[in-house]
């Protein structure tokens, strides 16, 4: 991706208008993700997160939600959602019959809501949030993927996708594509648009070159 799809990315999240919940969620998952940047440092054991990973806590809008849905319709089977946030994807996953749909998300009160959500929907059962490292999750059995990460760790995480997912698995990534990817699928427009990709092409693709 470009540095001016970058740049207009990131003037479309500004200027959104997210409401009043939608702030209020952004100002309790930064907030708290302050003090789970300050626990880190505290405790090397937490994780060490270089800046330029970090990412801030934009919580999807329903058309984001929408749109991955419909770039994963007509596909079953479980779900992994890296850096998980609030857990929205997940419980939609969820409703639309993916299981099991695991999210994975490293701020500790981003799981907690994301559990609050889920309770309050009545699928506390059926989904499971986790705090774990992204770069340790097992991905070599996961045959659906979503992401909402910044473009600086869409280029770390690439190397752990294709060294561990399997042929027919396919990724879903929501605001930002994958920089060095070319999309099977593209849904919605803007800051709303998700992009799909299927690992066997990209596989091929790779093996073209080498």
């Amino acid at each position: 991706m470009d540095d001016d799809t970058s740049e207009q990315a990131f003037a479309e999240l500004q200027s959104r208008n997210l409401g009043g919940w939608g702030l209020a969620q952004i100002g309790f998952g930064t907030g708290l993700a302050i003090y789970a940047m300050w626990v880190g440092i505290l405790q090397p054991g937490f994780r060490k997160v270089p800046l330029k990973l970090q990412v801030p806590y934009i919580p999807a809008s329903k058309a984001q939600v929408d749109n991955v849905m419909t770039l994963l319709k007509g596909r079953n089977g479980g779900l992994v959602d890296l850096g998980s946030g609030d857990g929205r994807i997940v419980l939609e996953a969820s409703r639309r019959g993916f299981s099991p749909a695991v999210g994975y998300e490293l701020n500790p009160w981003l799981i907690c809501l994301s559990r609050f959500h889920a309770w309050r929907a009545d699928r506390h059962e059926k989904v499971s949030f986790r705090r774990e490292d992204l770069w340790k999750v097992d991905l070599t059995e996961c045959k659906n993927i979503t992401v909402f990460l910044a473009p600086s760790v869409l280029l770390v995480v690439t190397e752990c996708l294709l060294d561990e997912l399997p042929d027919d698995a396919l990724v879903v990534a929501g605001r930002f594509p994958f920089p060095d990817w070319a999309p099977c699928r593209v849904e919605g427009c803007g800051v709303d648009r998700a992009w799909a990709y299927n690992m066997q092409g990209l596989y091929n693709h790779a093996d073209t070159f080498n």
